[in-house]
């Protein structure tokens, strides 16, 4: 069976404190959120690098566990390069062109190139948050946990132990997100399974540096298919265990809601 879904490309900063949050972490807030009446759960997914199951943290289903197999993963779906994980070139049967094209025989990705690009996006860090001290935004966070839209989006977490990196281990950092997946209903629904993730499933998006999409991007479209226009609209998509925020939300004054979208673009 064929599945298709658009896909909105994600940020790739931050990624390295992501991956350096511990796996017990992680399954901490699933057991927490249980006690709320969320389901947010791990997607447990193939390490094709090490070989075995892994909790799944990359991606809009959480599909990677490692940035070093995303990178992989996307060098050989994307532009069709392969490595030492990947030897073989991704060529349906039907596609008649790229099974004649030439190739080298060899892996294409170079193992240093491949450990320096890993590196690299491990060390981008997330941006600062801006305009801390206006009220606007003072009072959109506060309203941003009365709408328990913290409890999926968790603000703070604190990073484990990082071989990579050291210098990013023990760190407080500021994500909104809880790596987990959660059911988003069906409005929101790609019908495409992923490991254990399910056709209504997505994983929490971080939200450090939303507010700087339309500088650094040029738009303003969010979700995993760009479908929402601004953060108003992305907010109102939200379905399945995210209703009862979505509905608080929606509930606030104009003002309130404003103050909500002014704490959103400080982050």
């Amino acid at each position: 069976m064929l599945f298709r879904s658009l896909r909105n490309s994600q940020a790739i900063f931050g990624l390295g404190y992501l991956e350096a949050v511990s796996e017990e972490d992680i399954l901490a807030l699933s057991k927490w959120q249980k006690t709320l009446g969320l389901n947010g759960r791990p997607n447990y997914v193939r390490d094709d690098l090490n070989d075995r199951t892994s909790i799944g943290r990359f991606g809009w289903k959480a599909n990677q566990p490692s940035l070093k197999q995303q990178l992989a993963a996307a060098f050989l779906g994307d532009i069709g390069t392969t490595s030492t994980v990947y030897p073989t070139q991704n060529c349906p049967s039907i596609q008649k062109d790229c099974l004649s094209a030439k190739h080298s025989g060899k892996p294409e990705l170079r193992e240093e190139f491949w450990e320096a690009l890993t590196f690299w996006v491990s060390a981008l860090d997330a941006p600062t948050p801006r305009g801390r001290d206006n009220a606007s935004v003072i009072r959109g966070e506060k309203l941003f946990d009365a709408a328990k839209c913290s409890q999926c989006h968790i603000p703070q977490l604190t990073t484990g132990k990082s071989s990579l990196l050291p210098q990013i281990s023990g760190k407080t950092i500021r994500p909104y997100t809880d790596l987990l997946l959660h059911d988003m209903g069906p409005e929101l629904a790609d019908g495409r399974p992923d490991f254990k993730a399910g056709g209504r499933d997505w994983r929490t998006p971080p939200l450090w540096g939303i507010g700087l999409s339309k500088q650094v991007n040029g738009s303003t479209n969010f979700l995993h298919d760009g479908r929402a226009r601004n953060l108003l609209e992305a907010i109102v998509w939200h379905g399945g265990e995210a209703a009862a925020s979505r509905d608080l939300f929606a509930k606030f004054s104009e003002e309130e809601r404003n103050d909500v979208i002014s704490f959103l673009g400080s982050l």
